[in-house]
C-alpha cells in the first residue's frame, strides 16, 4: 500500500475512534476527560505565549479538576494573549495533529516537547498542587511513551485531532470569559460576534491543515 493510502486510512481509523469513544461508548466522555484536560491546558498556555510573544509575563497557569482553567499574566497585548487562548490551543493541537500524521518521524521529539512545556508550566508558572501534579503526570505518560513505543505519531494524531473537535464544539462555552473581556476592549462588536468570528477561524485553520496534511494524497502514482 502507498504511504499517501495509509495515510488515509490512519486519518480515518483515528477519526473514527474518537467519535466511537464519545458517541457510542458507554462513559466515553469520562474516557475522554483527558482530553478536556489536555485542550484546557493548551488554552492556558495560548494565553501564556500569547503574553510572552508581546512583551508580557506570566504569573501563573491553572488547569482545574472540572475543564476550567486560569492564565493570570502581567503586561503584553491584551487582545493577543485573550485571543491565544482559544485560537492559540486550535494551533497548537493542529501542529500535533499535522506531526502526527505527516511527519511521525519528529513525533517523539514533538511528545518530549510537549512534556518539556507542561514542566516547565507545572513548576515555574505555579498556581497549585492539582495543577503541578497533573501536568506532571501527563509528561511523564507521554515520556514514556515516546520512549518506549512507536507508536508517537499516531497518539499525537489522536491528540491532536480529539483537540480540534473539541475545541469547535466548544466554541459557545468555552472561551465565554475571554470573549467578554474582548467585547470590552472592542465595544463596538459584542462578544457573540466574536464567538462566531474565532470559530470560523479555528474552522479554516482545520481545513487548511486538513488539506496540507492529505496534499497528494489523490494524486495518481506513476
Amino acid at each position: 500500500m502507498s504511504e499517501n493510502g495509509n495515510l488515509l486510512i490512519r486519518l480515518t481509523l483515528v477519526f473514527v475512534l474518537y467519535l466511537a469513544i464519545k458517541y457510542f461508548i458507554p462513559n466515553g466522555r469520562t474516557i475522554l476527560y483527558p482530553i478536556i484536560l489536555l485542550v484546557t491546558y493548551l488554552h492556558e498556555f495560548g494565553h501564556a505565549l500569547g503574553a510572552i510573544i508581546t512583551g508580557g509575563e506570566v504569573a501563573s497557569l491553572q488547569v482545574n479538576q472540572d475543564g476550567s482553567g486560569l492564565c493570570m499574566t502581567r503586561g503584553g497585548n491584551r487582545a493577543i494573549i485573550l485571543m491565544g487562548g482559544y485560537i492559540g490551543s486550535a494551533i497548537l493541537g493542529n501542529i500535533l495533529f499535522y506531526i502526527g500524521a505527516k511527519t511521525p518521524r519528529f513525533a517523539k521529539f514533538a511528545m518530549i516537547t510537549l512534556a518539556l512545556s507542561m514542566i516547565f508550566s507545572g513548576l515555574f508558572w505555579f498556581n497549585g498542587m492539582f495543577t503541578t501534579g497533573l501536568l506532571l503526570a501527563f509528561a511523564t505518560i507521554f515520556i514514556l511513551l515516546a520512549w518506549m513505543t512507536d507508536f508517537s505519531g499516531d497518539i499525537l494524531m489522536f491528540l491532536g485531532l480529539a483537540s480540534i473537535i473539541h475545541i469547535i464544539e466548544d466554541f459557545n462555552v468555552g472561551p465565554t470569559s475571554d470573549l467578554k473581556q474582548y467585547a470590552e476592549l472592542f465595544v463596538f462588536v459584542p462578544s457573540q460576534v466574536w464567538m462566531y468570528i474565532w470559530l470560523i477561524i479555528v474552522v479554516v485553520l482545520c481545513l487548511i491543515n486538513v488539506r496540507w496534511i492529505l496534499k497528494g494524497s489523490f494524486r495518481t502514482q506513476t
